[in-house]
């Protein structure tokens, strides 16, 4: 009986710490991917590849791609986490309060993403231990997701013999997630004219003024319950005393319908187009134009999963094998799984039971962990 397995509360909880005080923030991956060559070779992994797409994302390692051929024939699956952590990552010190665990220092804990790993590994450790059979079975590590899902986007899914497969990689515990944002990433750059502010104001044009009226004519925030609309970062000017010739400003739009995120992107373009065209010369001094250069690129596809799904029923089946709960529901974020599913692979993301993550105040319960390693092990062996 799946539900009677014996998981190592012990060996998971120090693997668990073990995986977190192995720094990896993005693009430094390289300690943490050999402690996974060395585990699963151990485990006895058929085949363990570094892929090269460190070319691409500038890490010190390639994704991470481990196949077991399994003991029975059956519908193969994968499952996906990130080796990456967001910053501060190096120097990690794990405190254990209870069956809590917290980063004991100024970093983060990590458990974004090494609870899902630490649940992977637990898993094929009781496999193996109790000799459960189970089918051709696929992990995918990758590197850079907390940088833009840089691994994902360089993996090649060719390499691949599964067909549906699931990412751990979710706050919170009992949810499965069906449903996430594409997302266009916007890179706007509106150029003036520049000039002495206070000698001969009227000869510029200034940037960040045209810049902030087409930010107030824009969509801006939660636009409907599906989408939003977001400027992060602005950067123009040079001093107080020069009428500023250049602003570039970083933004996004995230949208469950893809109708709808090319829709408010462009509105935010004509937000700035008119500004720009619009603009006339109060005093008929100014030396030029202004001029707009607006870029948008798809950042991650929309993900969509329905409960008739495979890869949901899969899941559903596997939880009640278990007693356990599972609560389909979307989320507002992109994650490898946006990338999987781009690449026409069913991928369903499961919660882990990390909370507070890219913070110093990330936590994870060992509890959580142990359930999230029963769901994998039901998953697999299913």
């Amino acid at each position: 009986m799946i539900s009677a397995v014996n998981i190592d509360r012990d060996r998971l909880a120090a693997c668990f710490t073990d995986l977190c005080e192995t720094g990896s923030p993005s693009r430094r991956e390289g300690k943490v991917a050999f402690l996974l060559k060395e585990v699963f070779t151990e485990l006895g992994a058929d085949e363990i590849v570094e892929d090269d797409s460190a070319l691409v994302t500038g890490s010190e390692s390639g994704n991470l791609f481990i196949r077991f051929n399994g003991s029975v024939d059956g519908e193969a699956i994968f499952f996906n986490c990130h080796m990456d952590t967001v910053e501060p990552g190096i120097g990690v010190r794990v405190r254990r309060e209870g069956d809590t665990f917290f980063s004991a220092g100024e970093t983060v804990l990590g458990s974004d993403d090494k609870s899902g790993i630490a649940a992977l590994i637990e898993a094929m450790r009781v496999i193996r231990d109790d000799r459960l059979d189970h089918g051709p079975l696929e992990f995918i590590f990758t590197t850079c997701e907390e940088i833009g899902l840089l691994g994902a986007k360089a993996f090649d899914p060719a390499i691949l013999r599964s067909e549906i497969g699931y990412s751990l990689d979710s706050s919170g515990f009992g949810h499965v997630i069906i449903g996430a944002p594409a997302s266009n990433r916007l890179n706007i750059t509106v150029r003036g004219t520049a000039a002495h502010a206070g000698l001969h104001p009227e000869r510029g044009i200034n940037a960040i003024f045209l810049a902030a009226m087409a930010m107030t004519a824009a969509p801006l925030g939660r636009i409907d319950e599906n989408s939003t609309v977001n400027f992060g970062t602005i950067r123009g000017g040079t001093a107080s005393n020069i009428v500023p010739d250049r602003v570039v400003i970083e933004g996004e739009v995230r949208s469950h319908s893809t109708s709808r995120l090319e829709a408010l992107t462009g509105q935010v373009h004509d937000s700035f187009r008119q500004v720009v065209e619009h603009w006339h010369d109060p005093a008929g001094e100014a030396r030029g134009n202004p001029e707009l250069i607006f870029e948008s690129r798809l950042e991650f596809p929309v993900m969509k999963l329905h409960p008739d799904d495979r890869v949901i029923r899969r899941i559903a089946g596997a939880a009640g094998s278990i007693g356990m709960n599972l609560e389909c529901r979307s989320a507002g974020g992109g994650s490898d799984a946006n990338i999987f599913n781009g690449y026409g692979l069913q991928t369903a993301i499961i919660a882990t039971g990390m909370t507070h993550v890219h913070s110093t105040d990330e936590q994870v319960h060992l509890h959580d962990m142990v359930d999230l390693t029963r769901l994998v092990i039901a998953l697999i062996v299913s």
